[in-house]
């Protein structure tokens, strides 16, 4: 039977990012449950990169995570991940507190952020109704090509001879002779280290491991598409609603895709739209938008999944040893993935961390935290 060095259990973008970060220094099993890696969270995301989603404490690996987005190794990709978009945070007149706050939020972390006037906000979005009276722009966010940057991780990571294994769910987990064994779909395998990087499934391997559940939420985040009268502008950018109940942005044809920010707590599963959070993300975005909305061409729903404290969890478990937690990611792991796998990869690896890394504060993020 096989021996790994590294068992991986999730392939959505946290597991493939590690396993791409890894595979090339040691033996690397990647384990995913459906028939096709990404399909719960990964493949449903808002597909948008800006520094401050996530918060001040998430928003350094999002800014670290910029330059492989842009420009990554040739090896990697031929292409970048990133295109223009901008976005726009707005309020409402009574709202000039949440402008305030969100500017002092980032105030030392050195964003580009500017606070608009509602004239200079309707000049990038048209037709935004003249309540919006408070705006802050922020020139540097981008759409992401998650697709891509999801299958160029998994295929780095088959150029370097990781074992990805689809349609094996993890069943059993135990130690033995110093080892993991696991039982996944009907094979056992065993690793040295293992690595829960299952989103929305990691306390449950976390049980399954022996190990004590970090609190890690799984939270619905639903999705709406629809076709308006006017249609929306493609140089229009990202808009957001600064109390936290809706973001929205134009996509081809001239519709919008758009979401009520909903966090609806969820067992780990298969999750779809519901009707009354459709019928929120619409009405929210007929608040602020003076157009006629046609039809919902389409609707999804995905998980999101966070840690009490809401940042990742990243490090060795400080009561099990050789299981190694990477999740709690939430909305903001695809945009934070490359810093988030290389700091991964120097603690797995007992390694000095990439260069990149600059004046990152592992300890935020370790699950010894939770001890």
């Amino acid at each position: 039977m096989k021996h790994f060095d590294v068992a991986i259990i999730g392939a959505g973008i946290a597991g493939a990012s590690i396993a791409s970060e890894i595979g090339a220094d040691r033996s690397v099993l990647l384990l995913e449950a459906e028939d096709h890696p990404g399909y719960h969270s990964t493949g449903r995301s808002a597909a948008f990169w800006t520094e401050s989603y996530g918060g001040p404490l998430v928003q350094p690996l999002t800014t670290a995570s910029r330059a492989f987005l842009d420009n990554p190794p040739a090896e990697f990709s031929q292409t970048g991940f990133l295109r223009p978009r901008g976005a726009v945070n707005i309020g409402r007149d009574d709202e000039q507190h949440l402008a305030d706050k969100f500017l002092a939020d980032f105030a030392d972390n050195g964003l580009t952020m500017a606070r608009w006037s509602w004239a200079q906000a309707a000049a990038l979005v048209p037709d935004l109704k003249p309540i919006w009276k408070h705006a802050i722009h922020e020139p540097e966010c981008r759409d992401i090509d998650v697709a891509a940057l999801h299958a160029a991780y998994l295929a780095d990571a088959k150029r370097k001879a990781v074992d990805l294994k689809c349609r094996a769910p993890v069943t059993r987990i135990r130690k033995q002779d110093q080892m993991w064994e696991l039982i996944a779909g009907d094979e056992t395998y065993h690793a040295t280290v293992l690595v829960n990087a299952a989103g929305a499934w990691a306390d449950g391997i976390a049980r399954l491991a022996g190990a004590k559940p970090v609190g890690i939420q799984p939270l619905i985040r639903n999705m709406v598409q629809i076709e308006t009268d006017p249609p929306s502008s493609q140089d229009m950018p990202l808009v957001v609603g600064l109390d936290g109940s809706f973001y929205f942005k134009p996509e081809a044809g001239g519709s919008y895709w758009l979401s009520p920010h909903d966090e609806i707590p969820a067992e780990p599963g298969d999750v779809a739209a519901d009707e009354l959070s459709v019928a929120i993300a619409i009405d929210r975005f007929e608040k602020v938008m003076d157009v006629q909305v046609k039809r919902v061409t389409r609707k999804w729903a995905g998980l999101r999944s966070f840690a009490p404290d809401r940042l990742p969890v990243i490090g060795f478990d400080s009561a099990t040893a050789d299981l190694f937690w990477f999740a709690g990611q939430g909305g903001f792991g695809i945009q934070t993935s490359p810093a988030a796998a290389k700091l991964a990869r120097s603690i797995l690896l007992g390694q000095t961390p990439d260069e990149s890394l600059h004046g990152i504060d592992a300890s935020l993020y370790a699950a010894s935290r939770f001890s």
